[in-house]
């Protein structure tokens, strides 16, 4: 998927592939407090451009603390997105010979890493007739004595499907039956309503969240994520952490924290712009014959099925040099005949970029009853 964007997202006049829901400019963000950033700048000024704060502030890790509902402060800590955070999990748990389960298609980095690192790792299949979600029975065929950890992404990249409490909850009494960590890369939020979500920390000891404010926050430019864990765990990855980065700097800190203390200015814009482009997309795929999706419960991606002929990524590229509209092929997630389609960008964008997929199909394929 990454190597896709790298190729083609500059290229987009409607770019409707990215997962992130319509970013913030610095005006936005500066503006949280009504006073054209006179709170930010007043943290800003008076900071030394040293390191900062190695693990993230006291503030950050305050501030984070209060998205969970039993988490102490001293068992966050902040990293380079939840890229970062993934990683720094993965490589300091994963030895050669120890056996993965991850969920799949998912986030790439949660299966290819442990291979990586040396790693048995078992995919752990979700189904689209099952409305995307994997198969507990399956899973107990997976599990095994010496199964380590257990990869999920909830809400998954690419679906936008949540994994509710119940569900979980029998994916942790499996994984505590054996002493397995459960890893979740939770970096999206079902903005319909946010109380449906439970974090894996919150309800199970070894569970592992990761988080940032690129996706549900909207402000990927920062790369501020974090890794929250039990105390354990938390000292196993500040060793290894070492190795990986020493801060995110002090302007991205500060940032960091201002933007989580104004979460619920944020929250409340994103919803708004969530549910009405949600609107939008639902129109669309009920006018649009060739086109069918399980809708994603107010998380900003979405995995719609195509009814085209051709090979789906020689669709996108020549949909992409023909009417500039950007989505990622199902091929980058072993899914051919989906697409990738993040309706959370701004309303003009997604509004022009359905219409002229529509135009494009049509225009290749005739219309379809």
């Amino acid at each position: 998927m990454e190597d896709w964007l790298n190729v083609w997202e500059k290229s987009a006049t409607y770019d409707i592939a990215q997962s992130t829901i319509s970013s913030m400019t610095m005006n936005e963000i500066l503006n949280l407090d009504g006073r054209n950033g006179a709170e930010f700048y007043s943290l800003l000024n008076d900071q030394k451009m040293n390191y900062g704060w190695i693990e993230g502030s006291h503030e950050f890790k305050q501030e984070v603390a209060k998205l969970y509902h039993n988490v102490d402060d001293e068992n966050i800590l902040q990293t380079n997105g939840a890229t970062g955070a993934n990683f720094l999990a993965l490589y300091a748990l994963i030895e050669p010979g120890d056996h993965v389960i991850a969920e799949y298609p998912s986030y790439q980095q949660l299966y290819d890493i442990p291979k990586s690192l040396g790693a048995k790792v078992d995919l752990w299949k979700i189904h689209e007739a099952d409305n995307w979600y994997p198969s507990i029975d399956e899973l107990k065929q997976l599990i095994q004595p010496n199964t380590k950890l257990i990869c999920l992404n909830n809400a998954n990249n690419p679906t936008g499907t949540i994994l509710n409490r119940e569900f979980l909850l029998e994916v942790v009494a499996l994984a505590k039956s054996i002493g397995a960590y459960i890893l979740v890369d939770e970096v999206y939020l079902p903005l319909d309503d946010p109380n449906q979500f439970v974090s894996i920390v919150d309800i199970y000891d070894r569970g592992i969240a990761t988080n940032s404010l690129s996706k549900t926050y909207s402000v990927p430019g920062i790369r501020v994520g974090w890794v929250v864990a039990n105390h354990e765990l938390i000292d196993l990855f500040r060793k290894y952490r070492d190795y990986t980065m020493i801060c995110s700097g002090v302007f991205n800190d500060l940032m960091a924290v201002y933007i989580l203390r104004h979460r619920k200015q944020i929250i409340a814009r994103n919803q708004k712009i969530v549910l009405n482009n949600l609107k939008i997309y639902k129109n669309w795929i009920e006018n649009e014959p060739r086109v069918s999706v399980i809708l994603p419960k107010a998380v900003s991606t979405s995995f719609p099925k195509l009814d085209i002929p051709d090979d789906i990524e020689e669709f996108c590229i020549k949909l992409l040099k023909t009417k500039g509209v950007l989505l990622v092929p199902g091929t980058r997630f072993d899914t051919p005949g989906h697409v990738r389609l993040g309706y959370c960008t701004d309303e003009a964008t997604l509004s022009n970029g359905l219409t002229k997929i529509s135009e494009f199909m049509i225009e290749q394929y005739g219309v379809k009853n």
